[in-house]
């Protein structure tokens, strides 16, 4: 077993024993250790394609961790999963390639998965579509903060799934469509590096961009301190945050406590 590895478990209860005397780990490494776990899952029909951005977007990825993972933080961000056109592209949660460019300013080298749909193709930051809930998040990081060093002073984005699912037309199936018998080991190996994330982070506030995400948090940390809240998702499909998504999001925010 790598040192400073969590040993594999079965159930939260079976991981809250584990994390008894091990290390917290750097972000990097839970990263990696993630990416190793869910790159061995397999996934049937309707899932044709699954992307892991940690794997072949590492270098950017990881780039982000370093330069703004530095613990402690008043609030951890959380999201869902990759979109197709930002973090799948630039391996940077919510990452619309032009604030994660000139905003984060975090480049990097972007491969390519394994098996790519051909309407899909992952070009990196040379991809020209725009990620909107990206450049929403982000953009409401700028217009606030001015700085993204001023931003994650306070404050760290995250993923809770590293994986894009796909069916066989590119169409993107979000995690909570799998069936149960795929959730179940995913979700085991998302709330281990979360609670891994936690841990190192050290935040108050733990707030879902969007239910999931916050429903996942309060089952991955039962016995977390802080408080778990939820900001509205900034995706375009959500009438209400087609209605200035910032300063419903900043109201949010504001009530939680986070600013």
């Amino acid at each position: 077993m790598p040192r400073g590895a969590a040993p594999r478990v079965s159930s939260l209860a079976d991981w809250q024993v584990s994390m008894a005397g091990w290390p917290t780990m750097t972000l990097v490494q839970v990263s990696r250790a993630l990416s190793e776990r869910v790159s061995a899952l397999e996934f049937k029909s309707p899932v044709a394609y699954v992307y892991n951005p940690l794997a072949y977007a590492r270098a950017p990825h990881e780039a982000y961790l370093k330069r703004y993972g530095k613990p402690p933080k008043r609030a951890l961000l959380l999201g869902m999963n990759p979109g197709p056109f930002g973090m799948a592209q630039t391996g940077v949660p919510f990452g619309d390639v032009t604030m994660v460019r000139d905003f984060l300013s975090v480049t990097g080298v972007v491969g390519k998965p394994e098996r790519e749909h051909p309407k899909r193709a992952i070009t990196g930051f040379d991809c020209k579509r725009s990620e909107v809930s990206g450049s929403r998040l982000w953009g409401f990081a700028q217009s606030r903060f001015q700085t993204a060093a001023r931003f994650f002073e306070a404050f760290f984005v995250a993923n809770y799934c590293p994986l894009v699912f796909m069916d066989e037309g590119g169409r993107n199936l979000t995690p909570d469509k799998l069936p149960k018998a795929e959730q179940v080991p995913l979700f085991l190996a998302c709330d281990e590096a979360l609670q891994r994330t936690v841990d190192k982070l050290q935040p108050e506030l733990v707030i879902g961009v969007g239910a999931f995400a916050r429903d996942r948090a309060s089952r991955a940390l039962p016995n977390f301190t802080g408080k778990i809240g939820m900001v509205l998702h900034p995706s375009p499909a959500s009438p209400k945050a087609n209605r200035n998504w910032a300063a419903i999001a900043e109201q949010e925010l504001q009530a939680l406590g986070a600013l």
